[in-house]
């Protein structure tokens, strides 16, 4: 049985969405399709059943979902040992919104030209997110922000980029007194279910800081934006450009004891420890280096 196939259902299992399972694996949705069809054949039974706009396990595809994860980790293990340890096969890799457009492009260069066994599997998502799927071993490496409380000892961390919280205002405004500002003016807000925003937070209520909010989104390039267009001022983390082009900004580093730390996170027990290896030396040096869009 190609394991490619039993890949292909564990992550329609966990994207609940053919679409977005296909943009995962860089299929067309017709091959990922056929795909599964092939498998349940294999099979005899059906692993996956339409439920409204979603898909979801069987019984069945539910059943096996435990042997299909297991037999994936042993067979990149597997591969690991034909290698000698040298990096290649699959690394399962996730990475938050600002680090696929800022940090991920340059990362996977280096690594397609140091590495050109290697085989990449991106999905996108929140840092909660990401970190729940390094615990189930669903991911094998993710770009994501520190989380406020202390990793187990399952996985292993690399900062990358320290981020001071910058407080963004339309172009002009006076910020003699910043905190005068941020109160002020409409305040758009950075959605407090992301760990980022959970740090801005805690900024506005260690400071005593009462805001009009008037909106609350989880999209840094979308605040930007808004800010921008004059729609209010905005407190986010200095993330890795590529910003939003053009923008007409005032900005203000607010205190250094505030900031998120944005990372490599891994699972210690990873079958493609070498690639995980391989792409964490690849980010630290990525970031020590200026970038040719920077």
């Amino acid at each position: 049985m190609d394991t490619r196939f039993l890949e292909s259902f564990l992550v329609v299992a966990e994207c609940g969405s053919f679409a977005q399972a296909a943009r995962r694996l860089n299929l067309t949705p017709a091959a990922l399709s056929q795909r599964m069809q092939a498998l349940e054949a294999a099979l005899g039974h059906p692993l996956v059943a339409r439920v409204g706009r979603t898909v979801r396990p069987t019984a069945a595809g539910l059943a096996i979902l435990p042997q299909v994860r297991t037999l994936l980790e042993d067979t990149r293990a597997l591969r690991l040992a034909v290698t000698g340890g040298e990096p290649s096969g699959p690394i399962r890799i996730g990475a938050t919104a600002s680090a696929m457009t800022g940090m991920i492009p340059d990362i996977l260069a280096g690594m397609r030209a140091d590495f050109s066994k290697v085989e990449f599997y991106i999905r996108p998502g929140s840092s909660s997110e990401l970190y729940q799927a390094l615990l189930a071993r669903d991911l094998d490496v993710a770009l994501l922000v520190h989380p406020q409380f202390d990793l187990p000892k399952t996985l292993g961390w690399q900062t990358l980029r320290e981020e001071r919280l910058l407080l963004i205002t339309p172009e002009g405004t006076d910020l003699s007194d910043p905190h005068r500002a941020i109160t002020v003016h409409p305040f758009i807000r950075y959605d407090r279910n992301q760990w980022g925003g959970q740090i801005v937070d805690k900024y506005l209520a260690d400071n005593g800081l009462r805001v009009a909010e008037w909106l609350e989104l989880d999209a840094l390039d979308a605040i930007v934006t808004l800010v921008d267009r004059g729609m209010g001022v905005a407190i986010i983390p200095d993330w890795a450009p590529p910003w939003p082009a053009g923008l007409k900004l005032a900005r203000h580093l607010l205190s250094p004891s505030y900031g998120r730390r944005t990372g490599a996170m891994w699972s210690l027990s990873s079958a493609a420890i070498a690639n995980v290896r391989a792409f964490v030396d690849c980010a630290a040096l990525v970031q020590q280096a200026p970038s040719i869009r920077r």
